[in-house]
C-alpha cells in the first residue's frame, strides 16, 4: 500500500486499471471477466456498441471491455440497416474495417475506480486471461499493446499535486529503463518524456506556484496527452475552463485521478502481474508523502539537469537507483 491511502474526505482511494491484449475475441474477453468478478451466473452484460461491453454488478462501477479504436466504436454505436443499399454499403465498409482492426488493435479491459485493497483482485483476472491465450505487447511485432493505472489522488492542493509531478519527473527516466521498453512501442506511440527545460522547471528548489500557476505551466510545457504521466484529467476536473482553452481533445475526460501509462502489457508471461508496475509506481508514492526526502531528489536532481556537461556523460538512472535505495525507497 502507498503511504497514504484514503483521500482528504477520509475515504479509501481508488485506482483504475486498464489492460490492453490479444489473442481473445471481445466476447471471450467479457466472458472471462464476467466469469472471474462474479461467478458463473453473476454480472449483467450490456452492449453500448458492437465493439464494447460494459459489465454492471460491482458496487464499483461498470467494467468496460472494448475494442480500443475510437473510430470503429463511433460506428459500432450506430444502428445497421443491411436491408437498405447506402447502409449496406456503410456495413461492408465498417467490417472490412472490423477485420483488419481485430489483428491489430487490443481488447482492453477497463475496470471501474477500485478501492487500494481491492487491486488484487487484478491479478485473478489477468491469470484467467493468460491461461486462455492472451497475448502481449511482444507476441508481434505490430503490437504497441499497454496497460496504465489511474490513482485517484489524496488530496487536490496545489502542494500535493506538486509533489507528485516532482515525484515522477525526477524518477521517470528510471521508471522507464525499469519498464523495458518494447521496440514497437519506441517506434510507435508510447509516451514520450517530459522536455528536460521543462523538468529543470518544475523541480527547482524555489518552484512553488499557486495551482493555476502549476497548470499554465504544465499547458505550455505539455499541451497533450502523450505524456507517460497524463495530468490533463486531473487538471480538467480542478479546472476546466483552463485546460480547454488549451487542449481541445476530446479524449480528455476529467477525472480526480493520475494517469500513469505503462509501456507493456506483458500478459502472457507467467510471471508478470500488477504487482511488478504497482511496485515502481510506490516510489513515486513514497516520495509525494516525504516532502523532506522529495526536496533532496529535487535537488540533485535540478543540480544534474542545470550542467550540461553532467547529463552528456552522467548517467541519471543509475544516480537516482542508487539515491532510492540508500534512502530506502525501493
Amino acid at each position: 500500500m502507498p503511504p497514504l491511502t484514503k483521500t482528504s474526505t477520509g475515504q479509501e482511494r481508488r485506482v483504475g486499471v486498464e489492460i490492453e491484449l490479444s489473442g481473445l475475441t471481445l466476447t471471450e474477453t467479457a466472458d472471462l471477466v464476467q466469469e472471474t468478478l462474479f461467478g458463473t451466473d453473476g454480472g449483467e452484460r450490456r452492449h453500448p456498441g458492437r465493439y464494447e461491453i460494459a459489465l454492471s454488478g460491482d458496487p464499483a462501477g461498470d467494467w468496460q471491455i472494448e475494442l480500443d479504436f475510437a473510430f470503429l466504436k463511433s460506428l459500432g454505436r450506430r444502428e445497421r440497416h443491411d436491408d437498405d443499399l447506402g447502409d449496406a454499403v456503410e456495413g461492408l465498409a465498417e467490417d472490412l474495417l472490423r477485420m483488419v482492426a481485430e489483428r491489430i488493435v487490443p481488447v482492453e479491459v477497463v475496470s471501474p475506480p477500485l478501492p487500494l485493497s481491492r487491486l488484487a483482485e487484478l491479478n485473478a483476472i489477468i491469470q484467467r486471461l493468460r491461461a486462455a491465450g492472451a497475448r502481449g505487447t511482444a507476441d508481434d511485432p505490430t503490437y504497441a499493446f499497454g496497460m496504465q493505472l489511474n490513482p485517484e489522488v489524496p488530496a487536490t492542493d496545489v502542494d500535493t499535486l506538486r509533489q507528485y509531478l516532482q515525484a515522477f519527473l525526477c524518477v521517470e527516466d528510471w521508471l522507464r529503463e525499469r519498464a523495458a521498453v518494447d521496440l514497437t512501442r519506441r517506434l510507435t506511440f508510447f509516451a514520450d518524456p517530459f522536455p528536460k527545460g521543462y523538468a529543470r522547471t518544475a523541480v527547482a528548489p524555489s518552484y512553488s506556484p499557486n495551482r493555476a500557476q502549476l497548470i499554465d505551466d504544465y499547458l505550455d510545457a505539455n499541451p497533450t496527452r502523450n505524456r507517460a504521466l497524463d495530468l490533463l484529467p486531473l487538471f480538467t476536473h480542478l479546472d476546466a475552463a483552463r485546460v480547454r482553452a488549451k487542449v481541445q481533445d476530446e479524449r480528455v475526460k476529467a477525472r480526480p485521478a493520475l494517469h500513469y501509462r505503462l509501456p507493456n502489457s506483458e500478459i502472457d508471461q507467467p510471471d508478470w502481474d500488477l504487482n511488478r508496475p504497482w511496485h515502481d509506481w510506490l516510489v513515486v508514492e513514497r516520495l509525494a508523502a516525504d516532502p523532506a526526502q522529495l526536496e533532496q531528489l529535487c535537488a540533485a536532481y535540478s543540480a544534474y539537469l542545470s550542467k550540461p556537461l553532467e547529463r552528456l556523460t552522467g548517467d541519471w538512472k543509475q544516480t537516482c537507483q542508487q539515491w532510492l535505495s540508500e534512502h530506502d525507497l525501493l
